[in-house]
């Protein structure tokens, strides 16, 4: 139980279910009902559970960005890789149950098995205690939101992909570079054969030209 608690933060009421979720298939037993009783039923909750409380979380922090742009930031959040780093980090190897056998399978379900620890608390405690426990323990403490944004690369993909589908020639172009006393400010602009599209500002070359190109994405509709 102390286990659950350092890493939910929570004293569970069913702590059956708690166990249930660190329970791999490759060890679960068939109940009288011939059926194994293994974490894959809360990780299918817990997936659904963790997407909608990140979801919310995203709408509610960024009023005026649109869907698009919502579901890249989601993605970047709740996608496998960064999942298993993200169990791992908070403890969820020391109390998964599986094979050891392969030892490889436990860099690989960790994201599961918190996924099935989210499905648990869920249904334990409900959806507001369970997205208190997302935003809490998960994702305030693990992410930096503003350079998540700013560091997403796929905006300016998106703008040199379509470009390259529409056989369009576009560059990315530092218009000004304004020097403040303990940094500096940079304006970028898309280019779009020889059309200025969207403008933007960044404190690095790079995080200007991202945010250019966001914005030139909701020009060109490529978030529909």
């Amino acid at each position: 139980m102390r286990a659950i608690q350092n890493i939910a933060g929570i004293t569970p009421s069913n702590l059956a279910l708690y166990r249930l979720a660190t329970v791999h298939s490759s060890i679960a037993r068939e109940n009288t009902h011939g059926f194994k009783e293994s974490n894959e039923r809360l990780e299918y909750l817990g997936d659904a559970i963790l997407g909608a409380a990140v979801a919310d979380y995203l709408f509610k922090k960024f009023p005026f960005k649109p869907e698009g742009f919502l579901t890249e930031i989601r993605s970047r959040i709740v996608n496998r890789e960064a999942l298993n780093l993200l169990a791992k980090k908070i403890g969820v190897g020391n109390i998964v149950q599986f094979d050891n056998k392969n030892a490889h399978l436990q860099q690989v379900i960790l994201g599961n098995t918190l996924e099935a620890i989210v499905g648990a608390i869920y249904l334990d405690k409900g959806y507001l205690r369970t997205r208190k426990f997302v935003i809490d323990k998960l994702i305030t403490p693990n992410y930096d939101l503003e350079e998540l944004v700013n560091s997403n690369s796929n905006f300016k993909s998106k703008i040199i992909e379509w470009a390259q589908r529409e056989g369009k020639e576009v560059r990315f172009e530092i218009l000004n570079v304004k020097k403040a006393r303990n940094h500096k400010e940079f304006t970028a602009q898309v280019m779009v054969n020889n059309e200025a599209m969207g403008t933007g500002y960044g404190n690095s070359k790079k995080k200007a030209e991202q945010d250019a190109a966001f914005k030139t994405c909701e020009i060109l509709n490529l978030f529909q």
